[in-house]
């Protein structure tokens, strides 16, 4: 069950509209997605204010449809899309390399920036939940 008080809860759920809204095509259906990323992240933040992990994933959320349009707009939503197109013909197989190559380091870019997101993520939560030190003895 979903803590809906648990600001980590809120803002994993902020991650998980997110990413959901990279991988929707349609800009519309994806900005509802970015929306309510935002609200839980606001959420997350309303929780936990000093926490600048999640101050900073509310930042990033406000540029992200931005993002994603420029993501969708380079031909990444149509490499996955047209990944079920019929063989190109060899007029064409110069362009195909191209945009191969190009559509790999998108996806290679893409994929940098999930792990920075997920190491960001890590190294936030392991400082929120650090045990306290033991008390220093008397002198």
């Amino acid at each position: 069950m979903v803590s809906p008080n648990r600001h980590d809860t809120l803002w994993c759920l902020g991650n998980a509209h997110t990413s959901h809204a990279f991988l929707t095509p349609d800009q519309d259906e994806a900005k509802e997605y970015f929306n309510k990323a935002t609200l839980y992240f606001q959420q997350a933040v309303d929780e936990e204010p000093s926490n600048e992990l999640y101050q900073k994933s509310l930042e990033v959320a406000a540029k992200a449809p931005e993002l994603h349009m420029e993501i969708h707009k380079h031909g990444l939503g149509q490499q996955t899309m047209g990944a079920s197109t019929g063989p190109s013909s060899t007029s064409s197989g110069a362009k195909t390399s191209k945009k191969k190559k190009s559509s790999d380091l998108k996806y290679d870019i893409f994929g940098w920036v999930i792990l920075a997101v997920g190491i960001v993520a890590w190294v936030g939560f392991a400082k929120s939940h650090m045990p306290t030190p033991p008390p220093t003895p008397p002198i």
